[in-house]
């Protein structure tokens, strides 16, 4: 005989314990019965299988109550169901009005796109941005719609919201308040017989003293050590000597590559060094106007120490080695005459990045950076000589996709990343200037892709405020892919280099194209014409301002 687990009768056939009440009566004696006394228990069997009794769910039925369906349920138990669903449609509720007045709620509008927060390169920066939230665009609205249709009407709102305002150029004393070291180091007059701004400074250290020691381009950057053990060796043998007193030349750079990114700028770099009279920093792209000085090495990184200007100052001492050797020999001879050395550096971010500024400089207008990098540089150099290569913006910005583009890259995710981009750069259009958007950091960086950089024009107005039209050479890449020659006869001259022979010229313009793109690069082929149409949409009001202040329908990239 077969016993319920907590009663002591006879189960049915059917389990169901319609008796069970009579266990449980006034008759029932629990010292009597052998069950309820753990006597003689048999345990329940559910097909034929013994169960655990830690496996055995309670039930206990009533007789007089039926719960239709929720007989395993108690009354309390039912109630606190109740009660917990109540609590928490509440809670929803209050969420979905609270979220509502807020604008928070992350529902797609058939009017404005907004940014994807989960863009990595914004978690890569996140310290730097919650240093100044507050240059966040306000509006968070969300949309994956990423047809022509849609994203052109994201590109017809920034269009509309373009303004190109000439903005005000800083006072020189305000410049000196920012920037007092370098205004102590670098003088306001220079060697007359130089082409380059040199001058001599007195130094103060013995035969034992190491010049390069702190050198920040040297320790933190294995690739220039060997640049610096050299310069160390043949140090000590261009100071000048002068009533008891070390001196060294220092120079600054006669003309300055300033952009931009994947426009060929190595390839003009290449070429120019190949000139007898032309000479370059130690490192290619220094950097230091606009990451080093600040401390920037990588800005996922976060900042490092800064780089004083000597350090800056240091990459030029094997030019200024060659022209000091000029200089004495003039000396020497009785005579003085013009130097035709030039100095030239090539930090192909010159023209654009000024994404540090908002870390340094807090007086902003509305968003706007106060100080601009060639504010800086026309102060110490007010004669300098500014270089910039361009191509079509749209192509600009695929090449610079593929070269930076880590993994997966493919035409439908530069799609993808065009699409995000844009819609991010509306939003910041829709709160502040065109200016301070361009030169927004939080911005820059949350871009998947760089569409700023393509943002010629902006750039240009913004260095014409403090540089004549006549000190700036603007070329085109597909001009000098075409006729090379021709277009470095253009440098040639705007630099004011003299006549090379025959065997020279066919070495500078015969040489093969350097940086050009990676095989596997060109592999994925082009970009999705979708993709070009919108991006030529895109920059075309940009395209049209440049070509009016250069007069030059070349710049409108009709052709390409």
């Amino acid at each position: 005989m077969r016993h319920c687990i907590n009663c002591c009768i006879q189960l049915l056939p059917n389990d169901l314990h319609k008796h069970c009440f009579r266990c449980r009566g006034s008759n029932h004696n629990n010292q009597k019965c052998p069950v309820c006394k753990q006597e003689n228990i048999i345990p329940l069997y559910v097909d034929s299988k013994q169960m655990s009794l830690l496996a055995v769910l309670e039930v206990r039925t009533d007789h007089n109550e039926s719960w239709n369906g929720f007989f395993c349920l108690r009354k309390g138990k039912l109630c606190s169901l109740i009660f917990g669903l109540i609590i928490m449609t509440l809670v929803m509720a209050s969420y979905i009005l609270t979220g509502a007045k807020h604008g928070l709620l992350l529902i797609p509008s058939p009017f404005h796109y907004g940014a994807f927060t989960g863009n990595p390169n914004l978690m890569d920066n996140e310290s730097l941005s919650e240093m100044k939230d507050h240059y966040q665009p306000s509006k968070i609205n969300i949309s994956y719609v990423k047809d022509y249709p849609s994203i052109k009407l994201i590109i017809d709102t920034i269009t509309s919201k373009i303004e190109f305002i000439n903005r005000q150029r800083p006072d020189l004393e305000d410049l000196k308040k920012q920037e007092l070291h370098m205004f102590s180091v670098i003088p306001n007059k220079f060697l007359p017989n130089s082409k380059n701004p040199c001058w001599y400074e007195e130094y103060r250290g013995n035969t034992t003293t190491d010049p390069y020691t702190t050198n920040s381009y040297a320790l933190y950057s294995k690739r220039f050590r060997t640049i610096f053990d050299y310069l160390r060796k043949v140090f000590w043998n261009h100071l000048y000597h002068y009533k008891d007193k070390h001196y060294r030349l220092r120079c600054l750079p006669h003309f300055y590559i300033i952009g931009q990114p994947k426009c060929g700028t190595t390839d003009l770099y290449d070429r120019l060094r190949l000139h007898p009279d032309v000479r370059f920093s130690a490192i290619k792209e220094p950097h230091w106007w606009t990451r080093k000085r600040f401390g920037i090495i990588r800005l996922r990184d976060g900042f490092h120490d800064r780089y004083p200007v000597e350090d800056y100052l240091d990459l030029f001492d094997l030019a200024a080695h060659q022209i000091q050797g000029v200089l004495q020999s003039d000396v020497t001879k009785g005579h003085s005459k013009m130097n035709h050395i030039i100095i030239g550096e090539a930090s192909a971010s010159t023209m654009w990045d000024n994404n540090a500024w908002v870390f340094f400089y807090d007086n902003s207008t509305d968003g706007e950076p106060p100080f601009l990098i060639q504010d800086f540089i026309h102060a110490f150099q007010p004669h300098a000589k500014l270089i910039v290569m361009l191509r079509d913006p749209v192509e600009r910005l695929y090449s610079d996709y593929l070269y930076f583009a880590s993994a997966n890259k493919s035409a439908e995710d530069f799609h993808e990343k065009v699409a995000d981009s844009l819609q991010l750069f509306e939003n910041c259009m829709l709160d502040y200037s065109l200016r301070a958007c361009v030169y927004n950091n939080t911005l820059n960086n949350a871009m998947p892709v760089r569409l700023q950089v393509g943002l010629y024009v902006v750039y240009l107005l913004d260095w014409l405020t403090v540089f004549d039209k006549g000190q700036i050479l603007v070329l085109r890449l597909e001009d000098h892919a075409s006729n090379v020659k021709y277009t470095m006869h253009i440098v040639f001259q705007f630099l004011d280099l003299g006549p090379i022979s025959e065997k020279q010229e066919a070495l500078i313009t015969k040489s093969p194209a350097s940086n050009t793109r990676r095989p596997e690069d060109r592999n994925l082929g082009p970009m999705l014409p979708t993709t070009k149409a919108i991006l030529r949409d895109f920059y075309r009001p940009f395209n049209t301002k440049l070509a009016q202040v250069l007069f030059d329908d070349a710049f409108l990239w009709k052709k390409t």
